[in-house]
């Protein structure tokens, strides 16, 4: 009995490390699910699974042969039950989507917490190296890979501007190497004042072009207002 409760001990503590770990780096960054969060996560999975492994000491000995179990339904249960905690992290601002890195981070915690509890040390480690090294030199990789950046573009001026002309627009767009699709049309104010609204999505591979266009936007006196609000 002494040594199931040093192996206990050791698996709930390896599996506190190993969510440590990967909850600093998320700490480290400012994420909202961090060292304790991620902590908590690896060291309850593991300790399900090894209520798991030591089910047949809790089950009397006249019904052991009636008990079938099944260790892959606990982690079942525990994977299902983190995507609801994953989901909380998630963040909508805007047309922006953040947490969905913390919220698999969250997901690959439990994962390595059911691994400790069920005594599989190795896979454990690798998976912790990986998780680590995936959170944080693959940042660096992410980062250099030329992506597509996309923007909303909400432009609003007088109907008698010579870019009220929707081919007018998408000209001065395309000058700056941007590209625009999905136009909504809005018409708004009374008399002289009436007012077009254009709303486009934006594409582009460099932030900087769509400074550019925003400070060509600036210097148009008949637009009234515009914005443009990065969508990832």
């Amino acid at each position: 009995m002494d040594n199931d409760f040093l192996m206990m001990i050791t698996r709930l503590l390896l599996a506190l490390l190993a969510g440590g770990i990967i909850g600093l780096e998320r700490s480290l960054h400012g994420r909202e699910a961090g060292f304790r969060t991620h902590s908590l996560v690896a060291v309850s999975s593991s300790l399900l699974m090894l209520l798991m492994a030591f089910q047949w000491q809790l089950i009397p000995e006249q019904y052991i042969d009636t008990v079938r179990t099944d260790p892959t339904r606990m982690a079942q249960g525990i994977m299902t039950g983190i995507g609801f905690l994953g989901a909380g992290v998630i963040i909508k601002e805007g047309l922006t989507v953040r947490g969905l890195t913390t919220a698999a981070s969250i997901w690959m915690t439990a994962a390595i917490g059911i691994v400790i509890g069920l005594g599989f040390y190795f896979p454990a480690l690798i998976a912790t190296l990986i998780t680590v090294i995936t959170l944080s030199m693959f940042r660096w990789v992410e980062s250099s890979i030329p992506a597509m950046k996309y923007a909303q573009l909400s432009v609003r001026f007088l109907r008698s501007n010579k870019y009220a002309d929707e081919d007018s627009l998408r000209e001065l767009i395309n000058e700056y190497d941007i590209k625009s699709f999905e136009t909504g049309y809005k018409l708004g104010g009374e008399g002289e004042d009436k007012s077009f609204t254009y709303q486009m999505t934006l594409r582009t591979k460099d932030m900087k072009n769509l400074r550019r266009l925003a400070q060509s936007l600036m210097e148009m006196d008949d637009i009234y207002e515009f914005a443009i609000t990065p969508s990832s």
